[in-house]
């Protein structure tokens, strides 16, 4: 039998890929001498979860999320960190009968079975998670054992400190440079902070002075969630630890800084973006988590639905114009902007970027940081920009009437531009440019679309609980019968938040000719909006709506989209 065939096979059944498509895999697979589902994964035919799931359903073994198991702590006491991730395998538990559940990323690896019987004796059923989600779940125990060690040490170094001061008096006011900068207890600390945010999917880390002790907290799925406490005595190492890292000046601690940390963890390239701000108790640190290859998302993962995406070619297809994304600080402009421009960047046009700061790298793009100090600013740089030839040109943010002005006189000139702006809704950008003095005729002429986003909660699929709509829950759905939602519960999965990841939702406004000629004659934002949704434009109420009652969030998180 050839394996590798019928799991094919299994494949086409499972509408996985199409029957026209084995042949040229299986080939491909012979000749390479490579598993199936490696391959498969490799050129983009399926996900490691499809695969995996597919296969567990071949091999008669269960699938879940490694998240969903609750692993027993006391049996990775016999094997080391780096054997279970060579061998990609994490021991569950043990019930009454002594039968061992392991979790292991490989189905009929006999080689790993066969290491694993030689550490545990007994019995044992397997059941299948992702390799990727072992690798996560390892790091996030290595990252927390980490920290507390590190936070250890530090206490350990304090209270020796105290020791030895109450031995011999120090003179106030010397300070010993060595050990306000290279303390290795800190350091090891700061490199675990840093480094457990990974597997903890935060967005940003808050390391937070008060007065007598430093918070640690993590933004994770839009909440920030308590990680750490240290003694504020050790603060000043830590500080000097995190601006050697991050390039900022150590002698500084009156005014707020910027800096950046460039780090590879377990294969991946991370860009930390770090922020000071003086406070009475000291300088407040902020590192923004931005993974590089965060922006590799087909605009089904971003969140578009199939009826968006057909406004969304519609926009895309303009060889000049201006497009804009709108909505609040971290609700994802900047990875549905890069994602964009990923899928029109070709060797055939030019594409230029003005940003502050530069958040991801790209292939083929010219990229220029904002430097105010060198008087380097969105208008000064977009005016030398368009000097250089541009199909197509990424402004970073709208801020000033200057940058309004010169994009969209650079749209109307043959230029397709992308940028941001701060607004609650799609058609609310047009009266943001009209009052940053864009002529209304200007702004008719130039827009192309506008696109509103705003992150919500997906519910724990774990957990999430249905039931029938409250008069209450009726009426802010607009409903007339009792309908069917999903409530958030709280499980190990979601660490009980009843909430695990985020998805985006979405208001496009494409700018019709009615539209264009109502901005010319000056009407008010209702009518605008009003125009818009008669044209097709389904608001953000509405598209959230809509996730409701599908059951991927909950009436909460509608009932927040307007909170900001």
């Amino acid at each position: 039998m050839d394996l590798n065939y019928e799991i094919l096979q299994y494949y086409v059944y499972k509408k996985i890929i199409k029957r026209k498509q084995m042949k040229g895999i299986y080939a491909d697979c012979t000749r390479l001498k490579m598993p199936i589902e490696n391959y498969m994964i490799a050129k983009g035919y399926c996900t490691q979860v499809t695969a995996l799931a597919a296969l567990g359903e071949y091999f008669c073994l269960p699938y879940c999320e490694m998240d969903m198991l609750e692993v027993d702590k006391s049996l990775l006491q016999n094997v080391t960190f780096a054997f279970l991730r060579k061998h990609k395998f994490v021991p569950v538990s043990r019930d009454k009968k002594g039968v061992m559940l392991i979790a292991i990323a490989r189905p009929l690896d006999f080689s790993a079975m066969s290491m694993i019987s030689q550490v545990y004796i007994g019995p044992m059923d397997f059941v299948l998670v992702p390799s990727v989600q072992i690798d996560i779940f390892i790091d996030s125990i290595v990252a927390v054992q980490s920290t507390t060690n590190a936070l250890e040490d530090l206490q350990r170094a304090k209270d020796k400190e105290l020791v030895d001061s109450a031995m011999r008096p120090i003179p106030m006011g010397i300070i010993d440079k060595d050990d306000d900068v290279i303390n290795n207890p800190a350091v090891r600390l700061v490199d675990s902070i840093i480094k457990e945010a990974i597997p903890f999917r935060a967005s940003d880390i808050h390391i937070e002075p008060f007065e007598k002790a430093v918070k640690v907290r993590y933004r994770i799925d839009g909440d920030l969630q308590v990680r750490a406490e240290f003694p504020i005595e050790s603060y000043p190492a830590i500080c000097a630890r995190l601006k050697i890292l991050s390039g900022i000046s150590i002698a500084e601690r009156r005014l707020p800084q910027d800096g950046r940390i460039s780090m590879t963890i377990n294969g991946t390239d991370y860009d930390f973006r770090v922020s000071t701000l003086p406070t009475v108790y000291g300088e407040k640190f902020v590192v923004r988590v931005l993974d590089k290859s965060s922006f590799n998302f087909t605009r089904t993962e971003l969140g578009f639905t199939q009826e968006e995406n057909v406004v969304i070619d519609k926009i895309l297809a303009h060889a000049y114009g201006i497009v804009l994304l709108t909505g609040p600080t971290g609700c994802g402009k900047s990875t549905t902007l890069y994602s964009f421009l990923k899928e029109i960047n070709n060797p055939k046009v030019n594409v230029i970027t003005v940003e502050d700061p530069v958040e991801y790298t790209m292939h083929g793009v010219n990229q220029i940081q904002v430097n105010t100090k060198a008087n380097l600013t969105f208008a000064n740089a977009l005016r030398s920009i368009l000097r250089q030839d541009p199909d197509i040109i990424m402004v970073g943010e709208i801020r000033d009437e200057d940058t309004a002005e010169i994009a969209v006189r650079a749209a109307i000139t043959g230029h397709l531009v992308f940028s941001t702006l701060h607004t609650n809704d799609a058609p609310g950008a047009i009266i943001r440019l009209e009052d940053m003095h864009v002529s209304d005729y200007l702004v008719a002429d130039a827009l192309v679309g506008v696109i509103a986003q705003r992150l919500v909660k997906r519910l724990c699929p774990a957990c999430k609980k249905r039931g029938k709509t409250s008069e209450a829950e009726m009426k802010i759905l607009g409903l007339d019968e009792p309908a069917s939602i999903f409530r958030p519960q709280g499980c190990q999965f979601c660490g009980n938040t009843g909430y695990k990841g985020r998805v985006a939702v979405h208001e496009i406004m494409y700018m019709s000719d009615k539209i264009k000629a109502a901005v010319t004659e000056g009407r008010p934002l209702e009518e605008l909006r009003e125009l818009a949704e008669e044209g097709g434009m389904v608001n953000l109420w509405d598209s959230c709506k809509k996730l409701v009652l599908k059951g991927v969030t909950d009436i909460a998180e509608l009932m927040s989209l307007y909170d900001d």
